[in-house]
């Protein structure tokens, strides 16, 4: 008997070690699934998640703790059973494999990702799904690019006319709107086109600065010449100095005479995009080259005289870079000789109608189609809608909606992207809590606003109170303050 309590004993401990183990376990597999560059969502077999990183709900914009433990149709209300791919493969049992998808985010950006879903099997048993979600948002803007090079070198090849590898597509023609801001804006452009003066646009993500960059170089007496556009924040800072100024041969281990972006452009137009993520250093080396209109290539010492004209594109205010220390004071007024500010579509929203008949006509014809326009409750969400993703995001709506219809005349709701129905519910949930706080005194109104712009800046900042703190405008000790003051009803993790 004494031997039976003690082997007993023995098999309690050697269970409770196992079990230590597996949720020792567990907690690293959870580490890993977060730190991975690649989306990852598993459902069970009752449709619930039991997995949802932090790099898929980055790409869904969704908070995985609003996710994880829930049905998956009662966490995104905005799917349909009918176009869930995830659904699909639980049901089926069958993979869906590189799956492309396009969609704007809640920053207002395009995000271009290859999805594969996978049936999860113990045994002979179907226990869940997997989707992995690859960004290749990145990959997809190279391709294109490389895409055009080819087709250039093609057309050489077979002696036929050929575009300039890098010349403007668009004209001050293609510009659509008779809303006053764009017709000022549109106006300012072509004055500004026929100056050899460096030119900064700034505007909010997808407002259209390079079709308004393309069109100055393209009514400008440099329209013959080179119209090269580069986007700064795309590239690795180690890449994109020999990238703008060239690079000699020894220069560096593995460096080859090459001429960069600048000497590639002479005689005409460089566009550098997001031109705040530079690093001051490279900012200063700019701007030297603005001043000298000479460059020195990376490893060189012979100066080379270049007669390029810059326009700058920045997706905030410039005096906010500055302030927040993304741009040199002196670097913007050297390329602020001219600036122009392309308004974000709620501020011309009298023009949506001209956008949606301008995208629908041009998807009709690529897809063979007859739609004539929007359902009423359709249009009516668009006109109320904020449109964060401005002109690119109401294109990404159209385009997606319009590969979702097969023989009918209208957009009607069922067909709009499945993140898009997503953001409107969201923003509908958000004026209904605007609407309720109506009634509420002054003070309670500010917390409110204060809490949400708060919480926002948080969750942008991943957490990171300094860089949080530089968004709102207020110091780090005053920030602390706030985040005390609402403990109890914010939840946000911080650091």
């Amino acid at each position: 008997m004494p031997g039976e309590v003690k082997q007993l004993e023995m098999d309690n401990k050697d269970l409770s070690c196992r079990l230590t183990l597996a949720e020792q376990k567990i907690l690293l597999y959870e580490m890993i699934f977060d730190r991975l560059d690649v989306g990852i969502h598993v459902v069970n077999r009752q449709e619930s998640t039991i997995v949802y990183n932090a790099m898929m709900g980055k790409l869904e914009t969704q908070d995985p703790g609003n996710v994880l433990n829930k049905k998956l149709l009662e966490a995104m209300p905005f799917l349909q059973a009918g176009n869930s791919t995830l659904l699909a493969v639980l049901h089926a049992g069958q993979p869906l494999d590189d799956r492309r998808q396009t969609y704007i985010n809640a920053q207002g950006k395009q995000v271009v990702t290859v999805n594969s879903t996978i049936p999860l099997y113990v045994g002979e048993d179907l226990v869940g799904a997997l989707e992995i979600a690859k960004d290749i948002t990145y990959i997809q803007t190279l391709a294109e690019k490389i895409a055009d090079l080819h087709q250039n070198l093609a057309a050489r090849q077979k002696g036929g006319t050929v575009a300039p590898p890098f010349a403007a597509r668009y004209t001050f023609g293609d510009i659509i709107g008779e809303s006053e801001p764009i017709v000022a804006a549109k106006a300012a452009a072509e004055r500004a086109a026929k100056s050899a003066s460096n030119v900064l646009i700034f505007g909010a993500t997808g407002t259209g600065k390079e079709l308004f960059a393309q069109s100055l170089h393209s009514a400008s007496p440099r329209k013959e010449r080179p119209f090269i556009a580069v986007n700064c924040a795309a590239l690795p800072e180690h890449l994109l100095e020999g990238l703008l100024f060239g690079t000699t041969k020894g220069g560096f281990t593995g460096a080859i005479d090459r001429p960069g972006l600048f000497e590639q452009a002479n005689g005409g137009t460089l566009l550098l995009d997001e031109i705040n993520s530079l690093h001051f250093d490279l900012q200063a080396k700019l701007l030297r080259v603005l001043q000298e209109h000479s460059l020195r290539r990376v490893g060189a010492v012979n100066e080379i005289p270049v007669d390029v004209r810059v326009i700058a594109a920045i997706n905030v205010d410039p005096y906010e870079a500055i302030s927040n220390k993304q741009l040199r004071e002196d670097l913007f007024y050297r390329l602020g000789v001219v600036t122009l500010k392309i308004p974000p579509l709620k501020e011309h929203i009298e023009d949506l109608p001209l956008y949606i008949t301008h995208f629908i006509n041009i998807y009709n014809e690529v897809m063979g189609l007859k739609v004539e326009g929007l359902a009423p409750d359709v249009w009516e969400a668009f006109q109320k809608y904020s449109w964060p993703g401005n002109i690119r995001q109401l294109q990404h709506a159209i385009e997606g909606s319009m590969n979702l219809i097969v023989s009918e005349h209208q957009i009607k709701s069922h067909h709009l992207p499945v993140l898009f129905k997503s953001v409107l519910a969201e923003a509908q949930k958000a004026k209904g809590s605007f609407k309720a706080a109506e009634s509420a005194s002054l003070t309670q109104q500010r917390d409110a606003v204060e809490k949400n712009m708060i919480c926002s800046a948080l969750a942008a900042a991943e957490g990171n109170i300094t860089r949080a703190a530089q968004s709102l405008g207020l110091t780090r000790q005053l920030l602390q303050y706030k985040l005390k003051k609402y403990k109890a009803e914010l939840d946000q993790p911080v650091r």
